[in-house]
């Protein structure tokens, strides 16, 4: 997994103005080794423990906007403080993991550092803190919108019914009807079905008539 190691007083220019100091304050403190990860499909960041032999180890993807790239690097600082004081012995997002989560959010919630918008989605989300960073669909619509434009890639409840858009692997589906929160969508030409998240982000597909 290709990934680019980054000094830590580098941080600043992947974060929001204002944040860096706050940061830089966790990684210091506990040693964390930290890399900037290019873009991954299935993960926005990820933790390691540390051991006998190694550091805490976060990596953060670095294609991320920076409010983005914010709240995947507290999602994963949160999983160390909750090593620090549980060690194993609580769930990865766990309601212990929870409150160290959302006590963190609350910092930077209260110092105002996120646009109106962000900032409402955040104090919504610190009622219960989701399991993967940014994962809360109004979340991901609003910090969507901080993302550098991409010609002709829209989220999947954008789509009319019945259009047909390409995922990053080339893969063309037809979407289908909702089904509670996603989309049913058939994969073309294998006819199998997948479901999407409304705010999947994929590149929609003209057939010419």
């Amino acid at each position: 997994m290709p990934k680019k190691e980054v000094p830590v007083n580098h941080l600043e220019q992947f974060l929001p103005p204002g944040t860096g100091e706050a940061v830089l304050h966790y990684l210091h403190e506990y040693k964390v080794h930290l890399t900037i990860a290019r873009e991954r499909k299935s993960i926005l960041g990820d933790y390691r423990h540390r051991t006998h032999q190694q550091n805490h180890r976060i990596s953060v993807n670095g294609n991320l906007n920076p409010y983005a790239f914010l709240v995947t690097l507290l999602h994963e600082i949160a999983h160390l403080l909750t090593f620090e004081q549980y060690g194993n012995r609580v769930n990865a997002h766990g309601r212990e993991w929870k409150s160290v989560f959302g006590k963190l959010l609350h910092q930077f919630v209260q110092n105002q550092v996120f646009p109106p918008d962000i900032q409402q989605e955040l104090t919504e989300s610190l009622k219960n803190p989701a399991a993967s960073s940014c994962a809360e669909d109004g979340l991901l619509r609003v910090l969507r919108r901080y993302d550098a434009k991409k010609d002709n890639h829209h989220l999947i409840e954008e789509f009319p019914m019945g259009s047909l858009f390409r995922i990053k692997d080339g893969r063309v589906f037809r979407k289908g009807e909702k089904l509670r929160k996603r989309y049913k969508c058939t994969e073309l030409p294998s006819g199998k079905v997948y479901l999407f998240s409304p705010v999947y982000e994929a590149v929609l597909v003209t057939v010419s008539s």
